[in-house]
């Protein structure tokens, strides 16, 4: 725990992505997209629990089994109410701190993680991020809040897209929430540089990262993904004309 609090990473997973179904259990250097979130989260020093948060939705079943197979906690829950799948979910396990974790980012890294949950415990904010201000490449992104805070946001926001994207509430309202920023320092601030994972041409990329790094070290950093596109501009160009779907974060 930090600071006498509980700290879970929902991770948000469902296998209907409209761009790219079943993305959550592509295989990465042969091991599930999914599972190599669950584990690059749980190398956290600062995350007591994660938990996948899917619905319940049939075609999500196999996510479930993926989480049996890997003894990682889930929970199910409404296919369109995200904000409401994440604070249920959080609160089926205690939470006072949220890390919303994401099934196109399996790139993340748990320093940065750390660094944005430190951030959010010791400044006294409401909610973390360390994408307020774009600099960090595209699938580095962290958001933290506190339970509190999304907890109070379900109860207020009346309009439906606020639930279709868990933070957006408290993303959008900086007069009601305190928020920070974690900004990225030297080569790691890449902004135009995409990691998500949302299309095959992500996917291809990403993939290639993952042959190139996860053999010489599980766990890699952002660092080290940069530092080897930076050498390999041929592999950046792969998905650079994909447009960003971000209607809200």
């Amino acid at each position: 725990m930090i600071s006498g609090k509980k700290v879970v990473a929902t991770i948000q997973t469902r296998m209907t992505s409209s761009r790219l179904p079943g993305k959550a259990l592509l295989r990465l250097a042969g091991v599930p997209v999914l599972q190599h979130i669950i584990e690059r989260h749980k190398r956290s020093s600062f995350i007591d629990e994660v938990v996948i948060a899917t619905t319940t939705n049939p075609d999500d079943d196999p996510i479930v089994e993926l989480c049996k197979v890997t003894g990682c906690k889930f929970y199910r829950g409404s296919e369109n109410d995200v904000l409401g799948r994440i604070l249920a979910a959080a609160s089926v396990y205690n939470a006072d701190i949220i890390v919303q974790g994401m099934a196109d980012s399996p790139l993340v890294d748990w320093r940065i993680v750390d660094c944005v949950i430190k951030m959010l415990s010791e400044g006294d904010y409401d909610f973390v991020s360390n994408e307020l201000e774009e600099t960090f490449p595209v699938g580095f992104d962290v958001r933290a809040c506190t339970y509190a805070a999304l907890e109070e946001s379900n109860r207020v926001a009346v309009d439906p897209r606020y639930h279709e994207h868990a933070t957006y509430y408290l993303f959008t309202h900086p007069d009601q929430y305190r928020q920070g920023n974690l900004k990225a320092e030297g080569d790691i601030e890449w902004p135009t540089l995409r990691l998500t994972l949302d299309t095959p041409e992500d996917y291809t990329l990403i993939g290639m990262v993952y042959d190139e790094l996860y053999s010489k070290n599980h766990d890699f950093s952002a660092e080290d993904v940069v530092r080897f596109l930076k050498g390999r501009p041929d592999l950046v160009a792969i998905n650079k004309e994909v447009k960003q779907y971000n209607p809200a974060i």
